[in-house]
């Protein structure tokens, strides 16, 4: 008899054993007691959840639009999922529950895991002090770490290319800037990471693209990742190109094209940090950015350092001899036309090619307007003396002004730009302004300096969470007050939540994450995960109490503490599984982002690291100290009060 004949037979056997039907009746009420045990914490855990999504709810510029959908999901479907526990989850129960059931010791699993859990709990028992200082010398370990991370608004995005931006003096004419414009687009093009180069100098005639002919605006593609060079990073690639785009009188710029739109939206500055100069004087206000640049420059992690010019524009002033026009038998219209039609262009007409319309303008070549002579020999038409030069009726010179004059607020502003890169963007921030107090302190009445950019992001960001924070932790204490009916209960388990930061704190520090929005956002998912495994660990704590007096009334002269410790673990151990498969979820659910690539995965990385990290500790805590705990205060109360306070689980 082969192996398959065997098996055939083993299982054709009819003397399978036999088990006695349980009523119907029975069977319902067995249902409905295990449904309002559970119901009820389940339910208010999934409030709390809700709850402590609240913070990003009250996000608002970027962050929010950007954790705004997030938040709604999670809140919708935690909704929806509180009403299913409440009338779906019982009935689906009554109609597939049945047939014949093990009990729990009967699973493998179940024995398993008590099998490694029973032993490490009396061993917390045993050296309970020891167990509740490790836990917190881990907690305080924690805070160091936490403290010491670097700051900024949001982790830097990858969007696969790069936005080259330099500026060239403010004088620099059209021809020139096309042909550096060409130099650097070759000279990119020449990396080996680079795939595409898309280069443009000049605006648009439209009121969103207003930047002058000296800035230049420079797309590159770059190449997928595994096709770089080995150890290469994208701080190495623009590292490399900006030393060798190192040209005299530009200033580079390096960002992404869309995190730039969206600094340009959100705040008016195309870069990470910007130092604005409020004044009445363009003069002063450009003297006070130049001394600004000279205590930054040199700064860690202050790259891309550049004035925005107020001043060194060129401009021709062309100013009327009225006594000689008078002479002549011109007007000042009649001089005008010549200027408008000679510099500026005169428009004659419109065509229509298909449903594009072009104007048609018209003006001297630029052999006779590119220089001051030229325009001096510049022909205006006399009625009594013929074409005569409109040096005879016009003075002509080049004078310098603002290229740009920038206000805001009904002031004259003048701004220091520069990128954070190799360091965080908080610590870099706090360093410059700590250079700058002196110079803030000194500068006259009437003028005074504003950050603004991406830190002004992150004040406004760090801000709404400290003052929401406080809120949610009374929110989620009044929701584990609704769910126990004890504040003490509530309190006991709103421990739990700190020690849940102590795996995300580690996580984030192993990973070298900086403190930022989207870290924020993960730690207030992992508030609610914590609070959801402690609220079950109790009720089965509770129920175990239950049991106890059930068996041996409520009594000092009938329950010892040998009786607390072995119900406590009974009640700890006997539902391990399903704790167990609630962490498990959310772990399986979470790590495969760990491995995640392409555009959006430096921002998710950041979000699950303290939900994994904390769900690991809290989890450990939970199973370890909670337990703990609760019999420390089980003794307390039967040494004091002669007696335990019970919980009704069954609500």
């Amino acid at each position: 008899m082969n192996f398959f004949e065997k098996l055939k037979e083993r299982f054709s056997k009819k003397d399978k054993p036999s088990y006695r039907k349980i009523p119907e009746e029975i069977r319902m009420s067995i249902i409905e007691r295990a449904c309002k045990q559970v119901s009820r914490g389940v339910f208010f855990s999934t409030v709390i959840i809700v709850a402590s999504f609240l913070p990003v709810f009250l996000l608002t510029g970027q962050e929010g639009k950007l954790f705004h959908p997030l938040a709604y999901t999670k809140t919708f479907i935690l909704a929806v999922d509180a009403i299913l526990v409440l009338t779906l989850g019982p009935v689906l129960i009554s109609l597939f529950m049945k047939g014949r059931f093990l009990p729990d010791n009967a699973n493998p699993v179940n024995r398993f895991l008590e099998k490694l859990y029973e032993p490490v709990i009396r061993a917390c028992i045993k050296r309970r002090w020891e167990t509740i200082g490790v836990n917190v010398v881990a907690l305080l370990i924690s805070i160091p770490l936490v403290m010491g991370l670097g700051r900024e608004f949001m982790p830097p995005l990858d969007e696969g290319s790069l936005l080259f931006m330099p500026v060239m003096m403010p004088d620099v004419s059209n021809s020139e800037a096309k042909r550096l414009l060409q130099v650097q687009d070759k000279i990119i093009k020449s990396v080996p990471e680079v795939a595409h180069v898309l280069g443009k100098a000049g605006r648009a005639n439209s009121a969103t693209d207003n930047s002058p002919i000296s800035m230049v605006e420079t797309i590159i593609m770059l190449k997928p990742s595994k096709e770089w060079r080995k150890g290469f990073t994208k701080d190495s690639v623009i590292n490399e190109l900006n030393a060798k785009l190192q040209i005299p009188g530009v200033t580079n710029g390096w960002t992404q094209p869309i995190i730039n739109r969206i600094n340009m939206l959100s705040t008016g500055i195309r870069t990470d940090v910007g130092v604005k100069v409020y004044g009445q004087n363009l003069d002063t206000i450009y003297a006070f950015a130049q001394q600004i640049k000279k205590a930054l420059d040199g700064t860690p992690g202050v790259k891309d350092l550049y004035v925005e010019p107020i001043t060194g524009g060129k401009y021709i002033d062309i100013v009327i001899k009225r006594e000689e026009i008078g002479r002549y038998g011109l007007s000042i219209d009649d001089v005008n036309a010549v200027v408008e039609a000679s510099l500026g262009g005169m428009r004659l007409s419109t065509t229509i090619e298909g449903r594009r319309r072009f104007s048609v303008n018209a003006r001297f070549a630029q052999d006779f307007r590119n220089n001051i002579q030229s325009l001096k020999r510049l022909q205006v038409q006399t009625m009594t003396y013929g074409p005569i030069p409109l040096e005879a009726v016009a003075d002509i010179q080049l004078n310098e002004g603002p290229p740009m004059i920038n206000s805001e607020n009904a002031m004259l502003r003048g701004t220091v730009l520069f990128n954070v890169r190799e360091r965080d963007l908080g610590s870099t921030v706090q360093e410059a302004q700590q250079k700058l107090n002196k110079m803030i302190s000194n500068m006259p009445k009437g003028y005074f300096l504003e950050w603004s950019g991406q830190y002004e992001n992150l004040i406004r960001g760090e801000k709404t969470l400290k003052m929401i924070m406080p809120v949610v932790f009374i929110i989620i204490f009044m929701c584990m007050y609704f769910a126990f009916n004890s504040a003490k209960e509530a309190f006991f388990n709103l421990i739990s939540i700190p020690f849940a930061l102590i795996g995300g704190a580690y996580f984030v520090y192993i990973w070298d994450v900086n403190l930022s929005v989207a870290v924020s956002v993960g730690f207030i998912a992992l508030f609610g995960l914590a609070v959801e495994t402690g609220i079950v660990m109790v009720i089965y704590l509770n129920d175990a109490m239950d049991q106890l007096v059930a068996k041996k009334g409520n009594s000092s002269e009938t329950i010892t503490k040998e009786d607390l410790r072995e119900y406590v673990i009974f009640g700890a151990a006997k539902r391990l599984r399903p704790k167990l498969m609630t962490v498990s979820v959310s772990l399986f659910g979470l790590v495969p982002i760990l491995w995640s690539t392409g555009v959006g995965s430096d921002v998710m990385i950041p979000i699950v690291l303290p939900m994994i990290g904390g769900v690991l500790t809290s989890s450990t805590h939970i199973l370890l100290v909670t337990p703990l705990i609760f019999l420390m205060q089980k003794e307390y109360e039967l040494r004091k009060h002669g007696k335990i306070d019970v919980l009704e689980t069954n609500h």
